[in-house]
Order: C-alpha cells, then structure tokens, then sequence
C-alpha cells in the first residue's frame, strides 16, 4: 500500500510554471504525433486480428491515460507491432473475446509490477535476450503481411510458423498483381520519403507512414485497383464512440490465457520503460519506471472494455514526438485527441484504404524494429552471448515468443551461474610453519552453483590438517546452499576433533552467517578479523590438542 502513497505523475510537475509558449510547442507535437498514429494504429489492429477502429480506439484511451497517468513526460502510449505476433495467435485459437481478456490480464499484472516497485527489475532482462525476441518479432511481423502484401485469397492463416508457411504455400496460385505492385510502390515511397521531402521543405512536416497512406490510397482509387481495402473488408470504420464490451474469458481458455497475459505485461513493459529511457536524455529529464507501469496497467484493463488491443509506450512515436517539440504530457493527450477528431470527423474515408498498402506500412515497422546489425557483431561477443540470442530469435520465429523468452532467460540464467561458479574458488596458502593448519583464500560467491566445486578442491589439497583457516576477504556474498556448506565443514571437522577458523569477513557475510546460526556453531573465539589473528588462534588450538 505505501506505492500507492508515493502516486505520483509526471503530468503534475509539468503543470508547474507551464506557459503559452510551451502548450503550443506541445500542441503541435501532438497533432504531428496524431497523425503518425492513424496509418499505425490500424495496420497493427488489423494484423492482430481485429478491426481497424479497435487500434484508434487503442490509441486514443491508451495514449491519453499514459500521458495523464504516467512516469514519462513525453511518453505515447498505443499498439505496436511487437504484440502482433501474441494477439494474432490469441485469437486464431481462442476467438477476438478472449484476446481482449489475455489483455485486461496483463493490465492486473502491469499494474501489480508497478505498485510492488518491480519497474527496475526489467532491467535485468539481459540485452542478447531482449534483441533476439525483437529481431525475431519484426521478423514474425513481416511473415505475417505476406497474405495481405501480395493479395493472397483465402481464410486468415494459422499462427503457428509452419502451418502458416504451409498455407502461403497453397495460396501462392491467388497472387494478386496490383496488390503487390501497390504495396510493393508504398514500400519503396516510405523509404524514399526523406529524399523526396528534402527536395520539397515543407513536404518533411509529413510523416512517411502518412504520406504512404494518403498517396496509396489515392492510388488505388484513382487507378480503381481491384485490391481488398478497409470498406471491403470490415465495412469501414464506425462514425462514432464504441460500444462498451465486458471482456470475460471462456472459462475453459482461463487457464491457457494465462502466459500469453504474462507475455504481454513483460513485453509492454520492457518496451514502454526502453522507450522512456532512450528518449530521457534527449529531454534532460529521468522517468518513473514504477509510475510508467502503473500508467501501462491501468490503460491495457480500460482498453478492452472499449474493444482496444494491447497497448505499450512506442519507441517511434515517442521519438516523433520529441523530435516535433513535444516536452509534455500534454502532447500525448492532444495526440489522443487529434484520432478521436479523426474519427469523429473523417471516419468514412477510412473505408477507402487499401489493405496491401497498410501492409506495407507494418512491414516498414518490421524492418526498422529489428537491431539486424547486431548478426554481424556476434564474434566479437561470448560464444554464449551469440548461443543466447540465436535460439531466442529462431524460437520467436520458428514456436512462440512465450518460449522464447523463457528459454532465453533460462540460457543466461544457466549461463550466468556458470560464470559465477568459474569466478569461485579456493586457494591454498602455503605456511610451512604451521603443521596441521591448512589455509585457504575463498573467492566469489558461496552460492548453490559452486559448492561442489569448493569441497573437491578442498578435499584436494587439504590432507591430514586438523584445523582449517578460511580467509573470507575476496568472497562478495553468499546464500543459503553457502551457509550449509559452511556448516558440513564445522560438522566434518568437529567429528575428527578438529576446528574451523574463519577471517575477514565482510559486513554482509558476517551478517548473513551470524543469522544462519553458523557463528554461533563456531564460536565467536573462532571468527577472527584478519589473517594474522586467525593464524594466532590456529596455533592456540593446536597447542589446546598438544
């Protein structure tokens, strides 16, 4: 409950001292910003396996309760494409309700993760993990276009990568010509906008996504293109609210829906706190990990009541938005409602998109999304870095982004302990003048994953001493397997009359030992603060046995 004391958003200090000059440097931020959404939100909607009006809606709740609610000052909140690939299959096997509940899910968790302080925590995701997912997203994101790109017929496609791939396959005789050449001229527009924008000034105020929309769309009119488009497909875009829905699960598909939900708060999180913190220096400020969360979770449990999508803080917009001036919440509310003008106003015109040209659009994203230099830096990297994100990009793309996390974070956890374990050991000190006493330099972690290590090098070297000095002073932390392991040694040694002799030991160790019961085993007279002291009682026990 002390989280919810320390409630604290970023709208409030922006407020202080706000002048004119700043609102309508954040207004037009905003309006930029806004119409770089529309084109986004409904290509993303629609790759999920929704409607295109459910990634606006997304986009106008999400994007006004982040900006109100949350840690970041210049943060846009809305759909993106790394939640394609876990939506889509959502709803390819348990149905559009369900989808929609696998998101108020992962809003409770979201929200839970920020009221118990865990936004720093993401951060320990290790880095090979987090680029092999995202390579391997914007791959999936791709594949997933290939029906719409080229104007494939038939049903929506499986999931899962091989039967997809299988149902490509038997596609392939439907090829559609002018939805490729249309997507195909869209793709090539949006790369080479920067170009023509350069030759054109005021053409670099439009976004590349907007103008490929607006001039693909044209396109397809003006040439009559027989291509699928929004009208066609969804009947257009309603002119108006949307009707309330209550998102409640299948009871049967409760217990299913559970990782995904799990997947998606992870997911939300790792790229809303990235995207906060890649844009903080650029705006000499530092986010609220915790609040961000918080703000994330309350916008991903209102969103599906609305027929929204999951939602996260985008890198891309978020970028936009700073780069168009954009240095307060407030940018991302008239963001929010500049689309639901939109909407409001020019809802109808929607219809006449064509769908091959929002594929376009998402496939550009998929591009930009993925870190691809980072294949050809992997031999200058661990061999194990290199193992770590190649099977987190291939099980993205090949099985399930839940698998790959999970297996991706077990590799580095396995891996990491092994390094732990190399970095531990024990050394021993040779002092001829002491017979009977054998000294030991202890390095690194006392931990699970070395104790075995420790007792064969012990077991080793140690030969018939009957007490044993244990210099402490390089050992940086231990648990509750080091502890125990302490204890056997006492115990090995007392049922042979001998001793265990401890020395320079760190606060925390001392700490830790002291509350485990160890120093008490054996004894105070026995813990020593430095080398030369525990040599000292070394030679008293010896003369004690004498």
């Amino acid at each position: 409950m002390a989280s919810f004391h320390r409630f604290h958003t970023k709208l409030q200090d922006s407020l202080k001292g706000y002048s004119r000059g700043r609102f309508f440097a954040d207004f037009s931020a905003g309006i930029t910003v806004g119409v770089l959404a529309l084109p986004l939100s409904m290509a993303f909607a629609i790759a999920s396996g929704a409607s295109p009006s459910a990634g606006i809606w997304t986009a106008i709740i999400a994007g006004f309760l982040v900006s109100v609610l949350g840690g970041s000052r210049v943060q846009i909140g809305g759909p993106t494409g790394a939640f394609i690939p876990i939506l889509y299959g959502i709803v390819v096997a348990y149905g559009l309700n369900n989808m929609l509940a696998a998101t108020f899910m992962a809003g409770i968790i979201l929200l839970l993760m920020g009221m118990l302080r865990l936004g720093n925590l993401i951060r320990f995701i290790p880095i090979s993990v987090v680029i092999g997912f995202t390579n391997g997203i914007g791959v999936v994101l791709a594949l997933s276009q290939i029906k719409d790109f080229f104007g494939l017929g038939g049903e929506a496609l499986p999931a899962d990568f091989f039967p997809r791939m299988k149902a490509l396959w038997q596609l392939a005789p439907t090829f559609n010509l002018h939805a490729t050449v249309l997507a195909l001229g869209t793709l090539i527009l949006i790369f080479g906008w920067a170009r023509i924008a350069e030759r054109v000034r005021w053409l670099g105020k439009v976004p590349a996504q907007l103008a490929g929309l607006i001039i693909g769309t044209l396109a397809g009119v003006l040439l009559n293109l027989p291509v699928e488009t929004i009208g066609s497909r969804f009947n257009g875009i309603p002119q108006g609210l949307p009707a309330l829905q209550f998102p409640v699960p299948d009871l049967h598909a409760i217990s299913k829906l559970l990782m995904p939900a799990v997947t998606i708060a992870l997911l939300g999180a790792i790229e809303s706190l990235l995207s906060a913190r890649v844009v903080d220096p650029q705006i000499e400020d530092k986010h609220d990990p915790n609040q961000e969360l918080l703000a994330q979770g309350v916008s991903n449990m209102v969103v599906p009541f609305f027929g929204g999508i999951a939602a996260t803080g985008a890198i891309a917009r978020t970028s936009t938005n700073v780069k168009a001036g954009g240095r307060t919440p407030v940018a991302g509310m008239v963001h929010s409602l500049t689309l639901l003008l939109i909407v409001l106003v020019a809802a109808p015109l929607a219809s006449w998109v064509p769908i091959p040209v929002l594929a376009a659009i998402v496939v550009v994203t998929a591009i930009h999304m993925g870190e691809w230099h980072e294949f050809t830096r992997l031999r200058s990297f661990p061999w194990h870095y290199a193992l770590i994100l190649i099977s987190t990009f291939l099980l993205t793309v090949l099985f399930d982004l839940t698998v790959a996390v999970e297996m991706g974070l077990l590799l580095a956890c396995l891996f990491f302990i092994q390094r732990m374990q190399d970095l531990t050991g024990v050394e021993r000190v040779d002092l001829k003048a002491h017979n009977g006493v054998a000294v030991y330099t202890v390095r690194g972690t006392l931990f699970f994953g070395s104790v075995a290590k420790l007792d064969e090098q012990i077991a080793q070297t140690q030969g018939d001493a009957g007490v044993l000095v244990f210099d402490m002073s390089e050992v940086i932390n231990i648990d509750a397997t080091g502890a125990g392991w302490l204890h056997g040694v006492h115990r090995s040694l007392a049922k042979k009359e001998g001793e265990l002799v401890l020395c320079g030991l760190t606060e925390h160790v001392q700490d830790y030992l002291s509350r485990s019961g160890l120093l008490a085993v054996v004894g105070l007279h026995n813990v020593c603060s430095s080398l030369h002291a525990a040599l000292v009682r070394s030679r008293e026990i010896q003369d004690e046995f004498d």
